[in-house]
């Protein structure tokens, strides 16, 4: 007898971890979308000062003898983001080992563009703020949103082949690794020596745990707050000890995944034996039998695959628009917008990441392809990768991550750099939808004549 369950085809569909991926980036880029909205109307309104005062309230925290006092707006850029760069961690590690970047053939072309994107850029930025009080700010353009990126290419559908989806997931994740890099080693003020070493003794301890073979999330978890403490007091900014703990997690099965078919035959046969109660009601025995099933089909996966797949809900819907809810927040005075636009730090990120992007992703794409070092994605044009050039001129989240590390303590810098920031990522994902859009129209009309 079959049960009814009317909504139980919405949750049977089996999709591959790299559609789980596209899924979930798609639904944090529109719900990115959503709360930059409404932070930008809680800053343009009468609500201004409550909105402010909010996220700038002091939040204290005591651990023993240590005492921290920080704002709301710190802790959500010091602690809460530390999930999001974990998650980037766990991504970098997947597309690495197992993923598009594990194949140097089909990597190379994206990975070489993810250097040009990020190289132009901060030359482009340096270039307009050279000796000026906001040269510390090349880091910003370098960045690309994967979730903005990805949900705009996304929604264009079956119109664009899905090497190309794979060739921007792909840059996107060097470019987010290139922005880790950056954070850790140019924008850090001062280090303390002591508290970094003992983060770097908790990493090893947890590299440990993964050569012992420990599988259990439990201990890393614990063992990964105190990396994030000694971080968080060493001057090396916290979200670093993210990405340096989910490289740590193991990525390989606790059984041999060819055992699972053998094994689950025989728990299976046993669980038949007991005939079905009318209630539906499972015998005791039975449901140990599917326990035993369970952990059996948890020990063939891995502990970075759980979490990756288990983290990418709770940072769409709570990290990423919680970020966004602090930081985009800008108070726009639209009668000097366009003379700020002009300011040397907002005008540096916005050929950034229009110009500096085009010419390092798509220039060095072309001149891979006809060097013959890489090959064009399958089924992908040049115009195409033009396009995606584009869409990581989409900077954002990364990008406004960095503004506020850049321009620590000045206001009116980090003002300027979000307006750029604003105003080249609303232009770059735009020209490239729509770019994208008509070029493959275009291509579909050739090829029905």
């Amino acid at each position: 007898m079959k049960l009814y369950a009317p909504w139980e085809k919405a949750f049977k569909k089996v999709s591959t971890p790299f559609e789980e991926f596209l899924h979930a980036q798609t639904t944090t880029g529109l719900i990115l979308m959503v709360t930059t909205v409404l932070a930008l109307i809680l800053a343009n309104t009468s609500l201004y000062e409550t909105y402010s005062h909010f996220f700038h309230m002091n939040i204290d925290l005591n651990v023993g003898s240590w005492a921290f006092s920080h704002s709301l707006h710190h802790w959500i850029n010091d602690g809460l983001m530390a999930i999001f760069f974990f998650l980037i961690g766990l991504e970098i590690k997947r597309e690495i080992t197992a993923g598009e970047l594990s194949n140097i053939k089909v990597a190379i072309l994206p990975i070489l563009a993810a250097i040009g994107g990020m190289v132009f850029p901060a030359l482009i930025y340096t270039s307009l703020n050279y000796g000026t009080l906001g040269s510390n700010g090349w880091g910003i353009p370098m960045a690309t949103d994967i979730a903005f990126a990805i949900s705009a290419l996304v929604l264009l559908g079956k119109r664009i082949p899905t090497t190309l989806v794979t060739f921007l997931v792909a840059l996107a994740i060097v470019d987010d690794l290139g922005a880790v890099i950056v954070i850790a080693l140019f924008y850090t003020e001062t280090i303390n020596m002591l508290p970094l070493g003992l983060a770097g003794l908790m990493l090893l301890i947890m590299i440990a745990f993964n050569r012992f073979g420990i599988h259990m999330i439990l201990p890393y978890f614990i063992v990964g707050l105190f990396m994030w403490f000694f971080m968080l007091e060493s001057g090396v900014h916290a979200t670093i000890a993210g990405v340096l703990a989910a490289l740590a997690i193991p990525s390989t099965p606790k059984r041999v995944p060819s055992s699972l078919t053998k094994d689950t035959r025989v728990l299976l046969d046993e669980y038949e034996k007991y005939p079905e109660q009318e209630n539906f009601e499972l015998h005791e025995k039975q449901k140990k039998i599917l326990t035993n099933i369970k952990d059996k089909i948890d020990e063939v996966g891995t502990p970075a695959a759980r979490l990756e797949h288990g983290l990418h809900l709770p940072v769409a819907l709570i990290v990423i628009p919680i970020f966004a809810l602090a930081n985009a927040g800008i108070k726009i005075d639209f009668s000097s917008i366009g003379s700020t636009i002009l300011e040397p730090v907002s005008l540096g990120i916005i050929a950034g990441l229009i110009l500096g992007k085009v010419i390092g992703i798509f220039g060095v794409s072309w001149l891979a392809i006809k060097l013959k070092f890489a090959e064009l994605p399958k089924g992908s044009s040049m115009n195409q990768i033009f396009g995606v050039a584009f869409l990581g001129g989409i900077g954002f989240t990364m990008s406004i991550f960095v503004a506020d590390l850049a321009f620590i303590g000045n206001p009116e810098l980090i003002f300027q750099a979000k307006i750029g920031i604003l105003s080249a990522s609303l232009f770059s994902g735009l020209f490239g939808y729509f770019w994208l859009k008509s070029v493959s129209s275009k291509n579909k009309e050739i090829n029905k004549g």
